[in-house]
């Protein structure tokens, strides 16, 4: 008699701590964000999960101003679900929906669907975003592609949101040589939508 009220217990819990564990879960809670990150109405968060990598600075003439000075040239991250399995990669590519342009890419690491996107609203509102953090962003998705066998996990995602970061900013000094790369390491959360 002992052994269903247990059972029933046990069910519960391995419920309760599965649907907990998994930021990737059906119910995607995403953190307040300033109002320009806000994602409009009828698109629906379905992926959070967690990056690890580095923002990469290339080092090139300043824009404004005088010398040598560190650009973006593109991330390179690690996604992870909330049981610390590699779910997805983050890297600039080329879209090809836009004939090439480089754009910020996350790929499927099971079904290799992929989604490429442009940065639509930034915020370092320091209520929100750390000292020495990188900026929060808001991502409008403008490619998509299937894997090769069909994998369509990513595919619909309509925008994206880079929350939670940790380092990342490179830093304000000039640099040298021309052309010397610098790796920033990084960590933030990507919460992914779709309509």
């Amino acid at each position: 008699m002992q052994t269903k009220p247990i059972t029933l217990v046990c069910a519960v819990l391995i419920a309760l701590i599965g649907a907990g564990s998994v930021r990737g879960a059906q119910h995607v809670v995403p953190p307040p964000v300033p109002g320009e990150l806000e994602v409009d109405g009828g698109h629906v968060p379905y992926l959070m999960m967690h990056a690890v990598g580095t923002q990469n600075q290339i080092c090139l003439p300043r824009t404004s101003g005088v010398g040598l000075g560190w650009t973006l040239w593109g991330p390179q991250a690690t996604i992870y679900d909330g049981r610390g399995e590699q779910i997805l990669t983050h890297y600039l590519s080329a879209n090809p929906e836009e004939g090439g342009v480089l754009r910020a890419t996350w790929r499927h690491s099971r079904d290799t669907s992929t989604v490429w996107a442009f940065a639509t609203a930034t915020s370092s509102d320091g209520n929100y975003v750390e000292p020495g953090a990188i900026a929060w962003l808001r991502l409008q998705v403008v490619g998509a592609e299937d894997g090769p066998t069909g994998g369509d996990r990513l595919s619909r995602t309509t925008f994206i949101q880079r929350v939670n970061t940790v380092g990342g900013m490179a830093p304000p000094t000039d640099c040298a040589p021309l052309g010397a790369k610098l790796f920033v390491p990084y960590e933030a959360d990507y919460v992914f939508y779709k309509m």
